[in-house]
């Protein structure tokens, strides 16, 4: 078990990584961002994994950034462990497949636009309040997201930053597919048993060649927004947003 992290292999082929730390309702940390990324990194040089899936313990995918780092205006965003995992994910060559259950917040959506395939729990909340914390899109969410959705969409998911249902991240083509609740990992699971059953030069070619118009774009918007993240994090108005929620949570 990495920090935050917890690495399994339901089926042959098949790696599950389970974000956990359910006391903050799986929200990232630098260190569980560093086991992502380890874990991807493991996965994609494992010869007998042939599909990767991401999820969260009980019952939750991720709330998202956990806030508290935020608040350390040391971090610059070159070395962000947040976008050193996004980065790892966007150019993983296997098939990642995402289970999301209870709450997919921020980061916790914005990853789900670079997984191959992701299946949601009919309960699950998902939100961008990026605009709310005084922040700006990331995770290449404003190229990836009006590609999926459409513009007017995806402006009113980043801008107006409200929750929105399992059904609407659907219809935004967000996730593939809305399960019964609790039911998404199984589906995810069985999913990646089809894809492992593949031959693996096969199922890699075709994703580079499906991803291959955009993948300069997404790794430029990736950086573009890490700047800019970065420069309003440090504003009075994102650090006035941080200090209030964490106040609410205490």
């Amino acid at each position: 078990m990495k920090t935050g992290i917890v690495t399994t292999y339901p089926r042959p082929g098949i790696v599950q990584i389970t974000m956990t730390r359910p006391e903050r309702r799986n929200a990232l940390d630098r260190a569980a961002y560093r086991a992502l990324a380890e874990a991807l990194t493991d996965a994609e040089r494992d010869n007998a994994v042939r599909a990767i899936v991401l999820t969260g313990a009980e019952g939750c995918f991720t709330a998202g950034n956990d806030l508290a780092d935020f608040q350390d205006v040391s971090i610059n965003h070159d070395s962000s462990e947040g976008l050193g995992y996004l980065r790892v994910l966007a150019e993983a060559s296997k098939p990642v497949l995402a289970a999301v259950e209870g709450f997919a917040i921020g980061i916790g959506t914005t990853m789900l636009l670079h997984c191959d395939l992701a299946y949601s729990g009919a309960g699950t909340m998902f939100r961008l309040p990026f605009a709310h914390l005084g922040l700006c899109p990331e995770g290449a969410s404003s190229y990836l997201l009006p590609l999926a959705s459409g513009t007017k969409r995806a402006a009113e998911l980043l801008l107006l930053g409200e929750a929105f249902t399992a059904q609407m991240a659907a219809e935004a083509g967000i996730v593939n597919e809305v399960t019964e609740t609790g039911e998404a990992l199984a589906r995810a699971i069985g999913k990646a048993e089809l894809l492992a059953a593949l031959p693996p030069a096969a199922l890699a070619t075709t994703k580079r060649l499906l991803r291959r118009t955009h993948a300069r774009a997404v790794a430029e918007t990736l950086e573009r927004e890490a700047a800019e993240f970065h420069a309003l994090r440090l504003q009075p108005a994102a650090q006035a947003a941080f200090r209030a929620f964490l106040e609410r949570k205490r």
